[in-house]
């Protein structure tokens, strides 16, 4: 079964073909198709944006699409970045710009500055709507650390580690990460609707 990842983030896209493709499935990012739609990102929740990605693609090439939306969720910032994750620091900032301002507004507050990425996958067919949520707890450190990764990785050491997402391999990343959780599950339903 062909399937477009509704993205156009090639971390991301690395991450989520190394998950899913196999068994009868292959995986295009509008980028492998040279599309750059921009989807605007309306919704409140996690699960609105990652439809909202879904749908817009399928309506474009009537072929299953996988889309998600993922974020940051601090306690201490009462869960904000959040839905705003990806432009946390206004529109057009940069992964940096993002992890300055999370580390400036976690300045006078006590550690640990505990966090969680939060992944919401979906698969769209234009009949089935599947969807499947991961996460990944851990803490937010002071300084960032690693060239591995993307987003907010250098900032984020997961539960159980001493090092930042952005430390480790990509091959360790995706054993614990909150997309890996969803999308691996997301693979199981797709896998069981196929017969």
């Amino acid at each position: 079964m062909k399937i477009i990842f509704a993205t156009q983030n090639q971390g991301k896209n690395k991450e989520v073909k190394n998950i899913l493709n196999g068994n009868s499935l292959e995986v295009y990012s509008l980028y492998d198709l040279g599309n750059n739609i921009e989807i605007e990102e309306t919704g409140n929740t996690f699960k609105e944006n990652a439809f909202l990605k879904a749908k817009t693609i399928y309506d474009v090439y009537k072929v299953p699409v996988i889309a998600d939306d993922s974020g940051l969720e601090i306690e201490q910032l009462d869960g904000r970045p959040g839905v705003f994750s990806a432009r946390y620091a206004g529109e057009n900032c940069t992964f940096d710009d993002n992890n300055k301002k999370v580390l400036k507004e976690l300045e006078d507050k006590p550690e640990p500055h505990n966090a969680r990425f939060v992944c919401h996958a979906v698969f769209y067919d234009g009949d089935n709507l599947l969807e499947a949520v991961g996460y990944l707890k851990g803490v937010i450190t002071k300084t960032p650390a690693g060239e591995h990764g993307f987003g907010y990785d250098p900032i984020f050491i997961p539960e159980g580690y001493d090092k930042t997402l952005a430390e480790l391999e990509l091959e360790e990343k995706n054993k614990i990460s909150h997309r890996s959780m969803a999308f691996k599950e997301l693979k199981e339903k797709i896998l069981k609707l196929k017969g």
